[in-house]
């Protein structure tokens, strides 16, 4: 029979890597706010930059709220909603994880579109960067075609008429109603996918059935309060500079307009979903619906060439794909960097052990003779 002893020896480090934690958990719910959440909330915001920004900063934490302690209570305790299955707590938390968030926000401040799924994630398990990007530019390539078809065949002749009358009349109220409908919508099947993303330095209470890790009720609350005070900060300054790939397309103000790319989006998000509870780029699924959007007005209406559709969709690609290639280098130079910097694990004296007992006779249900065995964290 085998009992276990726990020594634990971590003492100060285990502060210094919570510490780690809270900073990078900070860094990466900024980052991804600033440059991430744009995508999804962008038209919502182009397209109602007549209200105040408090009101939309309303509706959009009522949705992250109740979508993330949804999460968190039906799940087990595990707010990524099984993105984090393949993604297990590093055995040791490093400095060299704060990296991702930080050239996220120097990129944002680029205004360059960035996925922190493949940038965050990787650095934690490089391994499964050959899944995410299978499964980001198939969505990318799924959205492009979708955009193609439904803005060519389905809904071009709506689309053309809201170009035409964006300036001369004012939409009919309900669609306010549907616009603000997709986008809670679409806002929920975004945070499904990239809560991951933010959560992934979360400290891990344990597992839970699914062999997903979980967080702390007081973790929970703490990021929902501090989430709300970033996406405050984000409506405020009106999506920021990020906010100009959204800005610069065809109509995206146009409330009818932004509802129709609302709705094609989270459908897309809600598919991909349901196929795999591997973390995908939804940066890429996103420049992909915006990409097939442009090229298919611009067939149908005449208002730009196919060489200037060309030129933005270069553009928009090109920065993510630069985005990608950071995200490969800080992944496969992730383990060099903890090698070459963080201090070895030092090692314990033989005279520090504690002497383990051959035999112990003691008053409770332990035999004489019980063996005992030391279990290091």
């Amino acid at each position: 029979m085998m009992r276990s002893i726990d020594y634990n020896y971590k003492g100060k480090n285990m502060d210094y890597e919570l510490i780690l934690m809270l900073i990078g958990f900070s860094l990466a719910a900024y980052s991804i706010v600033a440059n991430d959440a744009i995508q999804t909330l962008g038209t919502f915001l182009s397209s109602n930059a007549h209200r105040p920004w408090w009101v939309l900063w309303l509706f959009a934490m009522t949705v992250l709220a109740v979508t993330l302690l949804y999460g968190y209570y039906t799940h087990g305790g595990d707010v990524s909603y099984g993105r984090l299955e393949k993604f297990p707590p590093p055995a040791q938390f490093s400095w060299v994880y704060l990296l991702p968030p930080l050239f996220v926000l120097v990129l944002t401040r680029y205004s360059i579109p960035v996925s922190t799924t493949f940038l965050i994630l990787t650095v934690f398990v490089s391994t499964n960067l050959e899944k995410m990007l299978t499964k980001s530019l198939l969505g990318y390539l799924v959205a492009f075609v979708v955009a193609m078809v439904v803005y060519r065949l389905v809904v071009g002749v709506m689309e053309k008429y809201f170009i035409r009358t964006s300036d001369e009349e004012k939409p009919e109220k309900y669609w306010t109603a549907l616009q603000w409908l997709s986008t809670g919508f679409l806002w929920s099947q975004w945070l499904t996918q990239d809560l991951a993303n933010i959560f992934v330095y979360a400290p891990s209470m344990g597992m839970n059935e699914a062999g997903v890790r979980t967080i702390s009720e007081t973790w929970l609350y703490g990021a929902l309060i501090w989430l709300g005070v970033l996406h405050a900060y984000l409506f405020y300054s009106r999506g920021g500079g990020i906010q100009k790939i959204v800005t610069s397309k065809t109509n995206t103000t146009d409330i009818r307009s932004a509802t129709i790319v609302d709705i094609i989006y989270g459908i897309i998000l809600f598919v991909f979903k349901g196929m795999s509870n591997i973390p995908m780029s939804t940066t890429w699924v996103f420049l992909g619906l915006l990409a097939g959007r442009e090229f298919a007005i611009a067939w149908l209406t005449h208002l730009r060439s196919t060489k200037d559709v060309v030129k933005i969709v270069s553009s928009d690609a090109g920065k993510a794909t630069m985005g990608l290639a950071v995200s490969i280098a800080l992944a496969f130079s992730a383990p060099y960097l903890k090698n070459a910097f963080e201090p070895s694990a030092p090692k314990i004296a033989q005279k520090e052990l504690p002497q383990i007992p051959q035999s112990i006779s003691t008053n409770d249900s332990t035999k004489k003779g019980e063996k005992y065995a030391i279990k290091f964290p």
